[in-house]
């Protein structure tokens, strides 16, 4: 029994590599794919035939002869399948099809007020509903759905698909990834949003080639994705990456954070909009008309307005305290900020290595996400291919 267990394990874990290779290098010959990869051609020859079954590779012409005869060439055919990724956040759903490529077929995005209704049936079908009208959306003739992968922002089980706690979606131990199951008919997959968003930036955003790679998001809330030597890391309790329960300072210390953390409460989107409608109650400004959100104290910062400078400040100073942390436990290659406010990355990342430079041994890479909301979404793909166990992700969960 343990050697057909070996056995097993080695051919799903070649078929992984052939098909990765294929993926990044394609199209490519049989005998390149065992030169490269130092599988016997045999092997090669075989693990390819069944992922031409599967219709995840395909034949795409000839080699160049060099004076023999030219070898038949193979190559990802990703527009095969579909995978639907969604991204649940505290005032979102944010759906995509796209195929095994990273191509986004169709988008969907519903804006909502979690609250009051997360952790109840109406939440649920709503979430359903969003997916049957992703289900429904045009797609090439005769591709097939892969799967469905969905981020959640909280603490996750994987892969029973538990979500252990995600406060802004008031959810604890929801068994999501059974319920979903059991409405449709197609693997799915429930995974930590940022774990899912740095698994979309290695595989297809700034992370490509990267092996030590930390993504942040900064949105309702502060997370960060981890990816040491090409694997994720998950931690002990599940809880690796929860970095908006960082303390910023030693004034939060000996206090409870049954929600939001300390991190978050000052430097998510929902904390830059809160301090900035604190600093101009207590300047005895008038407050805008319309509820004042982090884009608001950006913009105003571009406009050289000096509370929202002061409040984009003490942000850069937030987060750098966190990367700085991170980078020396850590010693990531590339920090990569994603999230809501990413799309003001130009008010912070420069700021933010100014701030590290010559504080920390060794400068991560610090750059903005060029997915944007995208990344989680793109994350899915290849947890899908990796949870319906045809496609082995050279990635190892610890």
């Amino acid at each position: 029994m343990r050697r057909n267990l070996t056995a097993s394990f080695i051919r799903s874990l070649n078929r992984s590599s052939i098909l990765n290779y294929i993926r990044e290098n394609g199209p490519v010959s049989r005998s390149q794919i065992a030169r490269d990869l130092n599988i016997s051609l045999p092997t090669v020859m075989r693990i390819v035939e069944d992922l031409i079954a599967d219709r995840l590779v395909k034949t795409t012409g000839y080699s160049s002869s060099t004076g023999g005869r030219p070898s038949t060439l193979i190559e990802f055919n990703g527009e095969a399948y579909a995978v639907l990724g969604i991204d649940l956040g505290g005032t979102k759903m944010y759906g995509t099809v796209a195929d095994l490529c990273g191509n986004i077929q169709h988008r969907l995005y519903v804006p909502h007020q979690a609250e009051g209704e997360a952790d109840g049936d109406a939440y649920i079908e709503k979430l359903i509903d969003f997916i049957h009208q992703l289900l429904d959306a045009p797609r090439p003739p005769g591709q097939a759905i892969r799967g469905i992968g969905v981020g959640v922002p909280g603490i996750t089980k994987v892969p029973d698909g538990v979500v252990v706690w995600a406060p802004a979606l008031g959810w604890r131990d929801l068994h999501l990834q059974d319920i979903l199951t059991e409405a449709f008919d197609v693997p799915v997959t429930v995974e930590n949003d940022v774990n899912l968003t740095v698994l979309g930036e290695w595989g297809f955003g700034a992370g490509k080639g990267v092996n030590t790679l930390v993504s942040i998001a900064v949105g309702t809330g502060i997370g960060a994705g981890i990816l040491i030597d090409g694997a994720l890391y998950r931690g002990h309790a599940l809880a690796a990456g929860e970095i908006g329960y960082m303390v910023p300072s030693v004034e939060y210390l000996g206090k409870r954070y049954e929600g939001f953390g300390a991190l978050e409460i000052l430097a998510s989107g929902t904390g830059i909009a809160k301090r900035a409608r604190a600093l101009l109650q207590a300047q005895g400004a008038t407050l805008p008309t319309k509820e004042l959100n982090s884009r608001d104290v950006f913009a105003a910062a571009r406009q050289g307005q000096s509370w929202a400078q002061q409040v984009v400040n003490e942000t850069v100073d937030y987060l750098s305290l966190a990367i700085a942390n991170i980078s020396v436990v850590l010693n990531p290659e590339m920090v990569v900020i994603g999230g809501g406010v990413a799309g003001s990355a130009d008010l912070l990342i420069a700021p933010i290595q100014r701030r590290l430079d010559g504080v920390i041994p060794s400068m991560p890479r610090i750059v903005a996400s060029p997915l944007g909301r995208d990344a989680a979404v793109m994350g899915a793909i290849m947890q899908v291919m990796n949870a319906t166990e045809e496609y082995f992700v050279a990635y190892q969960v610890f």
